[in-house]
């Protein structure tokens, strides 16, 4: 297949779990361990060669670009040998027919060494961490793993292996914004990906297509003890954002405000939570069978099994477009009447758990504090907005007194 001559019109991506849901870790807010119940009990949660031969064939071929992205999910990757990555390598080589190809993984670092940090470097792979914060705050959610995360860290860095964060926002660390932020800082990590965690406790999944809606403090009672409220998140995100704004605009760069400066001058965000419609980023399983969304690997969101169906087919599948178009077209009248709409069209669908103002099934749980954030931000992304427009870098705002006044 010639590049672009495909049915796309935007890339898309498939997050491939090649152990499935399997990890060395058992942290307590994790999403994604449960899924190992729904598939068959003897599985051994191993993406087969023949699995993964058809996918990197079929993802190449599908792509709307030059340039593909493979990224490598779980549970956790690592627990596949090295082997099985070089073979994947192997198989890109093979079917790249004129491709640019790029690798990124998300791990917990926990089982890093010196060969995989060679391999990582020597095949130019981007690596997510999943750490959270300090010892004292990582290790209430995620175990005595801090020590083994460092260890893993300090070996990318080493070896010259491009890393970022991904840190999630939960109640052990929420309430402690300025100690979380500096320690990435302190640990020279210059990208950060900062997640809330909101995870029902009740065995039911939000949609933008389904979901039936709540009160606040109904629904809180519903999520585990380790999700955050909304408030909880509007006051993290500001304190952050102060102290970001004023000292390391240019230096750190925190995906959901780099997201919120693009939606804000009309840029494609970055990321799909904050995309007007999702559907663009499906997740597929060891055993070959395709989700709409890496959140919602549920019977009812399957789109089907690459031995069966080819990724072009499932990612043209009915149920996918109407998943994707739902985020929008399923809001309720209190988001289409915000004036933050255009800043975070409803965030992600999973977390769409309240009645609105109007009664209105389908707020998100978050809003409240995105609103606020969006708020105690506005002057600064109106600033950074118009030195884009004028070809200046966004950073001159550290260098401007009247708004380095306005986050004291």
């Amino acid at each position: 297949m010639k590049i672009n001559s495909h049915p796309f019109a935007r890339p898309f991506y498939v997050m491939l779990k090649p152990a499935g849901s399997r990890c060395n870790l058992v942290c307590r807010y994790c999403y994604y361990m449960e899924k190992r119940h729904f598939f068959d009990e003897t599985a051994d949660f191993c993406m087969s060669d023949d699995i993964l031969e058809r996918f990197t064939q079929q993802y190449i071929e599908a792509q709307t670009t030059p340039d593909v992205l493979f990224t490598w999910h779980g549970g956790e990757p690592l627990l596949r040998p090295l082997q099985f990555y070089k073979k994947a390598l192997e198989l890109q080589k093979c079917y790249a027919a004129g491709h640019h190809i790029d690798n990124c993984l998300q791990t917990n670092g926990t089982l890093l060494n010196d060969e995989w940090c060679e391999f990582l470097r020597d095949n130019n792979f981007l690596v997510g961490v999943s750490i959270d914060g300090p010892r004292h705050l990582h290790n209430i959610l995620r175990g005595n793993s801090f020590d083994k995360v460092m260890r893993g860290i300090e070996l990318l860095d080493r070896y010259n292996v491009q890393w970022n964060a991904m840190a999630t926002v939960n109640s052990a660390n929420v309430g402690h914004p300025l100690e979380f932020y500096r320690f990435f800082k302190s640990i020279g990590c210059r990208y950060i990906q900062f997640t809330p965690i909101v995870e029902r406790t009740d065995g039911m999944v939000a949609t933008a297509i389904d979901s039936n809606g709540e009160d606040e403090a109904e629904m809180m009672r519903k999520l585990s003890k380790e999700s955050i409220s909304s408030r909880q998140w509007g006051n993290f995100l500001c304190t952050v954002f102060s102290e970001w704004v004023r000292r390391d605009v240019g230096e750190t760069f925190v995906q959901l405000f780099d997201a919120t400066l693009a939606n804000r001058v009309g840029v494609a965000p970055g990321i799909c939570s904050m995309a007007p419609t999702c559907g663009q980023a499906t997740a597929m399983e060891f055993n070959g069978d395709m989700f709409c969304c890496d959140h919602f690997v549920f019977p009812e969101y399957r789109l089907g099994n690459i031995g069966d169906r080819s990724i072009t087919e499932m990612m043209l599948d009915k149920r996918l477009r109407h998943f994707g178009s739902a985020k929008r077209t399923s809001l309720p009248r209190q988001c289409r009447e915000c004036r933050w709409l255009s800043l975070c069209n409803g965030e992600c669908p999973k977390n769409r758990l309240l009645h609105d103002c109007y009664g209105e099934s389908g707020l998100n749980l978050l809003c409240e504090g995105y609103r606020r954030f969006f708020q105690h931000a506005a002057p600064a992304m109106d600033f950074m907005a118009q030195e884009l427009a004028e070809g200046r870098a966004p950073a001159n705002i550290i260098n401007d007194t009247a708004m380095q006044k306005l986050y004291i």
